[in-house]
């Protein structure tokens, strides 16, 4: 009888012990969509739209995540001094897969590469060129440059957490390289990615306004990145990409600045630019 009522008392604690246990794991991995590994300076949020003189700027927080997305690149190394012409660049990648299609809404809705997933290699914050596999060579100018290079998903959305990007200087050429660097990597800096080139049909409908940021986020009351599409302000105080609608036929301006608080300029070799890109519809 005894030996009975110990057997019943263990198992009774032994269930007990296995549904705490249950009760303490979550129903599911939620960290990917709730931010958890979310870049510093993003947040996922379902804002509403801004608008002003007919043009439509909304936020967009619900791409596919890819939070262990690594990318390095090996050569050529900071501060390397490489022959003039063609240089050579050979990365490497981690949880992330060069051409494939990203998925998720945003895809059939804006500009998708038929050539899938690919990093973008910047240059001075002169317009990027895509790039499918990890080496690859591209002709520099003779002298001092800054090389920003990040993963992309297929419709050129950027990766915006730590790992996914890279920022070094090189020098190319045997010009004597300035005692003043190109850029400061260790200061704030702002990058522009989207839009660029010709949208037609379809992909004119609804245009991404996408940049890159280097030491600092944004935030209400904080930094912030003042979009002027076609004369008219908008000022984003959240880091993520944006979709932009009501934009007119023809060529069309947008200027990105880094300002602080108060609205003033942060200085920095790029961190105000204008570029044009042209809507077919």
């Amino acid at each position: 009888m005894k030996r009975s009522t110990w057997l019943l008392c263990s198992t009774t604690l032994t269930l007990a012990l296995l549904a705490s246990c249950e009760t303490s794991k979550p129903a599911t991995d939620v960290s990917a969509s709730a931010g958890v590994n979310a870049p510093v300076g993003s947040t996922s949020t379902n804002a509403e739209s801004m608008e002003s003189n007919g043009i439509r700027l909304t936020p967009l927080s619900d791409s596919p995540k890819f939070p262990e997305a690594q990318m390095k690149l090996r050569n050529p190394i900071g501060g390397a001094t490489l022959p003039s012409g063609n240089v050579p660049f050979d990365y490497q990648t981690t949880n992330f897969q060069l051409t494939k299609m990203s998925g998720g809404p945003n895809m059939a809705l804006m500009a998708n590469s038929e050539k899938g997933q690919h990093i973008h290699n910047i240059v001075d914050n002169e317009p990027y060129t895509a790039h499918y596999e990890t080496r690859f060579s591209k002709p520099l100018a003779d002298g001092q440059h800054a090389i920003l290079s990040f993963l992309s998903r297929s419709y050129h959305e950027s990766l915006k957490h730590r790992g996914a990007y890279d920022l070094r200087i090189i020098n190319v050429g045997n010009a004597t390289p300035s005692a003043t660097p190109i850029v400061d990597v260790n200061a704030p800096n702002l990058f522009y990615s989207r839009p660029k080139d010709t949208y037609t049909g379809a992909d004119a409908k609804r245009i991404m306004l996408d940049f890159y940021l280097v030491n600092t986020t944004l935030e209400p009351g904080g930094n912030r990145v003042r979009a002027t599409i076609n004369g008219t302000e908008f000022m984003l105080d959240r880091w993520l990409p944006y979709q932009m609608e009501g934009l007119p036929a023809g060529e069309n301006t947008v200027k990105l600045e880094l300002v602080n608080s108060s609205g003033t300029l942060i200085p920095g070799t790029f961190n105000s630019v204008t570029r044009t890109f042209t809507v077919n519809p």
